[in-house]
């Protein structure tokens, strides 16, 4: 990939594109270190990684992909050992090294607005667990359209249900959580046409609100931040439980192959295509 053909004004150094200004992003500092120790053994992660990619040979026609706020590179780098041309954005310094440690070719570290593509240039876009960070999203989603090229996709994910809420959100620099319906008439308004939109994680709603959101709302769950109690709800311990996680996981990537939905689930997942009118 030729960076250069989609940005211009970015500096390479040791193999990391750099804009030339850094701003304030709604993310912990420690959250990219914290997540990298985690992804690669995570149920969690390892699933979504599933989805995107049974969703792009479905729906995309394009091989090229740009990874928006993508953290460690863990998608990205999936996708790029899946034989698609992908491109890492980060702001995170810490992500971006990560995702060179991982062996990404491409990598920008800088926010959206830093990287300066050029408009109606991108065909894939992902925004994995990035927009629900955003303070104003619509204007975000209106960027993202403008740098789209017509007729190309924008893959989302973001955490489902606002009485899923809880601390861990509020210390993440979460702004809100959403319904599928509330995701899509926001990309509705930003221009977009909805491809696709389902649930997935079906399985975890409850299990979310017993240990997370009942305990914040009741005032018990005041450290969020425990870096073991995160790394031990990215494993399935063996034997019924994962059995059971296994079939609803498993079910989920079997309804994106047909273009199927999932009706419930911790996480909303979308596609959205840009039309010009």
């Amino acid at each position: 990939m030729e960076i250069e053909k989609y940005t211009k004004g970015l500096s390479l150094k040791d193999g990391i594109y750099f804009s030339q200004r850094t701003s304030a992003i709604s993310y912990p500092e420690k959250g990219n270190e914290d997540f990298f120790k985690i992804e690669d053994q995570s149920f969690w992660f390892k699933h979504r990684n599933s989805c995107i990619y049974e969703a792009f040979k479905k729906h995309s026609t394009s091989n090229l992909f740009f990874d928006i706020g993508g953290g460690n590179g863990f998608v990205a780098k999936y996708l790029e050992d899946k034989k698609i041309e992908t491109a890492l954005i980060e702001p995170g310094v810490k992500g971006c090294l990560n995702a060179k440690k991982r062996g990404l070719k491409n990598v920008i570290c800088a926010t959206l607005e830093e990287a300066n593509f050029e408009n109606n240039v991108l065909p894939n876009v992902g925004l994995f667990d990035v927009v629900e960070h955003i303070e104003d999203d619509l204007v975000f989603l209106k960027m993202i359209y403008n740098y789209t090229q017509n007729n190309g996709l924008v893959y989302i994910t973001v955490p489902a249900y606002n009485f899923l809420w809880s601390n861990e959100d509020k210390d993440a620099g979460h702004y809100r959580r959403y319904t599928t319906q509330s995701i899509s008439e926001t990309l509705l308004k930003a221009g977009f046409k909805i491809e696709y939109a389902s649930y997935i994680f079906s399985a975890l709603p409850l299990p979310i609100f017993l240990s997370r959101s009942l305990p914040s709302k009741l005032g018990f769950n005041k450290k969020s931040d425990d870096f073991n109690k995160h790394k031990n709800e990215h494993k399935i311990k063996k034997g019924m439980i994962q059995s059971i996680m296994d079939y609803f996981l498993e079910k989920e990537v079997s309804k994106i192959k047909e273009g199927r939905i999932t009706n419930i689930g911790s996480s909303c997942f979308i596609i959205a295509k840009k039309i010009e009118s």
